[in-house]
């Protein structure tokens, strides 16, 4: 129904009684501030400035970065050739069909956007118009594509694009304030509602996909503000305020290739090769910060970016010419907070210090929102140096049975699994599904598992609502994370699932989950998806990958299973493997521990310590349990977990600390 009032709306304005006409500057350049501004920052930031001219003249680049360069300069040095050149590559996209669905046709109408804008005085009278043409046509072709606000489509492909066509063509094309007024109208009602909803802390529970629509939202919101004086962060202040700080956590430790920083996967994930959407993520957070440059966070924010100063791709130096604002106060990194809370999308990220060494843990526990995630309630990752506990698989294509059955379920993550051999999983993203995993349901409407809104996410949010971190704390020696994960499964099966970790700095951890079950004949299994085929030493594993060690105990009686090669793939007595070959590194075994006598109630308890190559050994785990609670002694810290209920306490050197019963944010120093 919304999108069917959108074509209303703006048909009917268009005929007759116009919007409130927005406060747009009249003169071209102003997307991205005047001409004299411009021309100051290329003084300011000749280096860069010195790069992009490098770019838009001689070297060879995708027509992003050449319409980006060859447009600023055009603008900056007054270039009427390259201004032509720009405008050349534009109006390929005008001529060409509309682009419609899930296209990238936003990125169509913000590339001609820019080049109409920075290169104003260039177009003729007719490449203008059909331009106008162009856009509204793409506009009235998409009314309906990417409606889903939850989904990086609203932001990514379709509504960045049509705010720069309105605010460049804004006193040109009659129908841009209709348009624009649309676009405002759609993004407080029902986008800024949800980003506070699935965004608050600045993560974002469709995961990864955030790093490749974020910079161009962000770039859209920057030139609202700059040009019509609109504060579109004003709408949505627990995303926007965290969402740099959050980006900062995202990201591995050390820098890799082309000095930039790997992100880590969040349900579909790219970046375990390089590719562009590392420099989007930087762009982004140096936009946030020149915001935010006032607020303390985000003067960290700008001495973490400032570890990366370039773009790791040469030819989008437009990106530090524009955005990498030196000027921004600098805090010294090291004293930093060590861990970041994510409620919205139920993120809990850790490192053991800012250097590039550090150890890094990630923990998801958070709810429902759309396509992109997985069925990975309780999933968490652990980092050191390289990648040691991971996911299973890697993103090979939206929908195949690969996907359904294995990459997107429970069994290539790092949670537990319940066995009900008459539990059946819907179709999973128009793929048919054969397996049982044992693990978490699919139970939403929508094969995608997509709610449109954050009013339909509340109207089913018994649906929806299937995880919570439910008590936080960072003592600095430590950190105690508990989440509710329950659920996440079918209450067939599943009648409890808590877990608690306490992260020791640097590098251990200690995982208590209570788990029961519906039926005491289902079998549970505890899975972890390993980097590295482990050996055994004495009651724990060993695993080395690259510079980085892992020291695994299942501190419990039960069996251990160890699946290599297509036996990652494999389960029921079925394999789901890839289309192709991984294309970076990927979780090459799967650990498997499963009780060896059947109880309702399991209590399991794993201790995991990371270490660089150079530790021949680390602490083993004592376990000692009574009738209402388990202790674990590992090295000096004896830690104990309630059996009845969530909490605990850690005693070390004579101190003892209680275990939080609630959410404590960490604040920055």
């Amino acid at each position: 129904m919304r999108c069917v009032l959108a074509v209303m709306v703006i048909s009917l304005t268009a005929a007759g009684s116009p919007p409130a006409q927005l406060s747009v500057r009249q003169e071209h350049p102003r997307l991205l501030g005047t001409r004299a501004e411009l021309q100051a920052l290329a003084r300011e930031r000749a280096d860069a400035y010195r790069r992009v001219v490098s770019v838009a003249r001689e070297q060879e680049a995708d027509d992003w970065a050449k319409v980006m360069s060859e447009s600023l300069v055009c603008a900056i040095d007054g270039d009427a050739a390259l201004g032509r050149a720009a405008i050349g590559r534009a109006t390929k996209r005008v001529n060409a069909p509309v682009r419609v669905g899930h296209e990238t046709f936003g990125h169509d109408l913000a590339l001609c956007a820019v080049a109409f804008d920075l290169c104003h005085e260039y177009w003729s009278a007719g490449e203008r118009a059909a331009f106008i043409r162009y856009m509204n046509a793409t506009v009235d072709a998409n009314v309906q594509s990417e409606t889903h606000v939850f989904h990086n489509g609203w932001y990514g492909y379709k509504h960045w694009g049509i705010g720069l066509a309105c605010l460049a063509t804004y006193d040109e094309n009659p129908r841009a304030p209709a348009i624009m007024q649309t676009l405002l109208d759609d993004y407080r009602t029902r986008a800024a509602p949800a980003l506070e909803l699935a965004g608050a802390g600045g993560g974002w529970a469709e995961g990864y996909y955030i790093h490749w629509w974020i910079y161009e939202w962000l770039f859209f919101c920057e030139a609202a503000h700059r040009c019509a004086g609109l504060d579109l962060f004003a709408d949505a202040p627990s995303f926007y305020r965290n969402r740099a700080v959050a980006s900062m956590f995202e990201m591995y430790p050390g820098l890799r290739e082309y000095g930039s920083r790997r992100p880590i996967p969040m349900g579909d994930s790219g970046g375990i090769t390089f590719g562009g959407e590392r420099d989007k993520e930087l762009a982004a957070r140096r936009l946030l910060a020149n915001r935010y440059r006032d607020d303390p966070a985000h003067q960290y924010v700008h001495a973490f970016n400032e570890t990366t100063p370039r773009c790791s791709v040469g030819v989008y130096a437009y990106k530090d010419f524009l955005w990498r604002d030196e000027t921004v106060p600098k805090r010294d990194l090291s004293q930093f907070k060590l861990s970041h809370l994510s409620p919205g999308a139920g993120y809990v990220y850790a490192r053991s210090s800012w250097d590039d060494d550090a150890t890094y843990f990630f923990l998801k526990c958070g709810d429902r929102f759309t396509a992109h995630q997985h069925l990975d309630v309780g999933h968490f990752l652990i980092y050191k140096h390289e990648e040691l506990i991971g996911d299973g698989g890697f993103y090979d294509t939206f929908a195949s049975p690969y996907v359904s059955d294995y990459y997107l379920r429970s069994i290539a993550h790092n949670v537990p699994l319940i066995l009900d051999p008459a539990e059946k999983w819907p179709n999973i993203r128009a793929a048919q599904t054969a397996g049982n995993d044992g693990g978490q349901h699919h139970g939403w409407p929508h094969h995608n598992g997509a709610v449109v809104d954050a009013a339909d996410w509340e109207k089913g949010r018994d649906l929806y609502d299937i995880g919570d971190i439910v008590a936080f704390e960072d003592r600095g020696d430590y950190l105690y994370v508990a989440g509710d994960c329950t659920r996440a499964y079918s209450a067939a099966k599943m009648k409890e699932f808590t877990r608690q970790i306490v992260y020791i700095r640097p590098g251990t951890f200690v995982i208590f989950d209570r788990v029961t079950s519906a039926d005491l004949g289902f079998r549970k299994t505890w899975v972890l998806n390993l980097m590295a085929v482990p050996y055994t030493l004495g009651p724990q594993y060993v695993m080395t990958n690259g510079r980085g060690r892992l020291f695994t105990q299942p501190v419990q009686s039960g069996d251990v299973a160890l699946l290599t090669g297509d036996g990652t793939y494999s389960y029921g007595g079925r394999a789901y493997p890839p289309s192709r070959q991984a294309p970076g590194p990927i979780a090459v075994c799967r650990m498997e521990v499963s009780p060896t006598e059947a109880a309702s109630t399991d209590y399991s308890l794993l201790v995991l310590t990371a270490t660089d190559t150079g530790a021949e050994s680390a602490p083993v785990a004592d376990r000692r349990d009574a009738e209402t609670e388990t202790t674990v002694q590992v090295g000096e810290w004896r830690i104990t977990f309630a059996k009845l209920e969530l909490g605990g306490r850690l005693e070390r050197n004579g101190q003892v600390r209680e275990l939080a019963s609630e959410v404590i944010p960490t604040a920055a120093p």
